[in-house]
């Protein structure tokens, strides 16, 4: 094995290795159920059946798909096949961006630790992932379309939307790439005729794609459009995106819709690669293709307001920084062989790097259930399941999604983090109970609430101790539970 190989060999290991953590998304849980009822009704549910406050009222179930992957994977292989797989996929997404940037190994192997680095507090086993690859796999193939002008790396697109959009609603994205590479290359065209018209047919640097070529891309837009059509919600689903991105209540109260935070350390790395990407560009000034510009800057101003959408700037910003560190700093590689007995020193240090990998995958399954019992009720779970209370029962928000895996259908829950489905006002009517304001016991009674389950430290956990009406039933270092009498 050649040194350069090590290298990406190494660059691949790590970032696997960062990606293998443990189960803790909120939302992960009511994906795991929500796969089990599609799998074990053979329907996909248009209306909530989890919640009690909720029922009857419209789920655009558009990750339905995911979710029975979600489901079928944790049946065959657990929580262990679960993390390795998407482990795997962040990584492949990755593996995509390196194969787009300039100055292999080295300065292309920087550019995506970098990014890596900086959506790493977005990772996890999470339907957000499959959009984080297929978007990678967007990018991948429409930068291979332009540099070799062939056909057959566009065909691919509209099947691949057809899969997206029943996987996550982030298949809008999809769209906006392909719709930005077509209008680059019809601008480009445009510009260069004009050109040519004004110099009387003095020759001009020709266009990236020619007339024909930006057709074909044309009518692979139209084509993955389309293709958005055939999921179980039809043509709901063009609208449900833009639904979720103006909810006042996602932005205001959901952790990652907002904007990334700099002065935590988990977001530093991000405004490394904003300096980075800046101050490179201005030193070395290498051509940025035109669909780059238009997606930078449109996945700029999105990441900068909501934390979510880092990713998917970083899967664009990636080539264009490796691209102004190769033209900045010129490496040239090695043309000398490596000697045969590096090359075997070469792999044996492979080998042991993926036997340290296995130590850390193991390491974090047997971490797991730690884990769930420090970010989750479990305790609390364990107790309702033993004693059976009478429902119905007011949760954390936090909180819906493991107690949807955990209780239903013996319980269905108050709220959890299917925020379009509960809708902006009754969210906010949940934080007036949550915060205890005046009129949290006449809502609790509209809904005939007969059990609470809440942080111990919640207001509404103080309101309830001193109300005559309940009666403290569990409580631990993680949660309370109050009963009304």
């Amino acid at each position: 094995m050649s040194t350069p190989r090590l290298f990406a060999a190494i660059l691949f290991l790590a970032l696997f290795t960062m990606t293998v953590r443990e189960i803790s998304d909120p939302d992960f849980w009511w994906h795991l159920r929500a796969g089990q009822y599609i799998f074990e009704t053979a329907t996909i549910p248009h209306t909530d059946p989890f919640s009690f406050t909720a029922q009857a009222k419209e789920w655009v179930t558009h990750e339905w798909l995911a979710e029975v992957l979600l489901y079928a994977l944790y049946r065959v292989g657990g929580f262990a096949l679960l993390i390795i797989l998407f482990s795997t996929i962040i990584t492949l997404a990755f593996a995509l961006t390196y194969a787009r940037n300039q100055g292999k190994p080295y300065l292309a192997g920087f550019a995506v630790l970098l990014g890596a680095l900086a959506t790493a507090p977005t990772w996890g086993v999470r339907p957000q992932m499959l959009t984080l690859l297929l978007m990678s796999a967007f990018l991948f193939l429409l930068d291979r379309f332009v540099t070799t002008r062939e056909n057959k790396f566009l065909f691919p697109l509209p099947l691949l939307m057809l899969v997206w959009v029943n996987l996550h609603s982030g298949y809008a994205i999809g769209l906006v790439v392909i719709g930005a590479y077509w209008f680059a290359a019809f601008v480009e065209g445009i510009v260069f005729l004009v050109r040519k018209q004004r110099a009387k047919n003095s020759p001009d640097k020709e266009p990236a794609l020619s007339p024909r070529k930006t057709r074909a891309l044309f009518i692979i837009l139209i084509l993955a459009t389309l293709a958005v059509l055939v999921n179980p919600n039809g043509a709901r689903m063009f609208v449900y995106p833009f639904e979720t991105l103006t909810s006042a209540a996602m932005q205001r109260y959901i952790q990652e819709w907002f904007s990334p935070d700099f002065h935590q350390t988990e977001w530093l790395p991000f405004a490394l690669l904003l300096v980075s990407l800046l101050a490179t560009s201005l030193l070395a000034r290498a051509r940025v293709p035109l669909a780059h510009i238009l997606l930078l800057c449109a996945l700029g101003f999105l990441a900068l307001r909501s934390a979510r959408n880092i990713p998917l700037f970083v899967l664009v910003a990636l080539p264009v920084l490796s691209a102004q560190l190769a033209a900045w700093i010129p490496l040239r590689a090695s043309t000398q062989a490596t000697p045969r007995p590096m090359q075997i020193i070469n792999a044996a240090i492979v080998v042991i790097l993926a036997v340290l990998v296995l130590v850390r995958v193991g390491s974090v399954l047997v971490n797991q259930p730690n884990v769930e019992r420090e970010k989750f009720p479990a305790a609390a779970v364990e107790w309702i399941q033993q004693h059976r209370p009478a429902p119905n029962m007011y949760n954390s928000y936090g909180w819906g999604g493991y107690l949807i895996w955990n209780l239903y259908p013996h319980y269905q829950v108050y709220i959890d983090g299917r925020a379009d489905v509960h809708g902006d006002a009754f969210i906010e009517n949940f934080l007036d109970i949550y915060r205890a304001q005046q009129g949290w016991q006449t809502e609790l009674a509209a809904r005939d609430v007969q059990l609470v389950l809440i942080e111990p430290d919640a207001p509404l956990a103080h309101a309830l101790a001193n109300d005559s009406q309940w009666t403290r039933v569990f409580a631990d270092s993680q949660s309370v539970i109050f009963q009304k009498k």
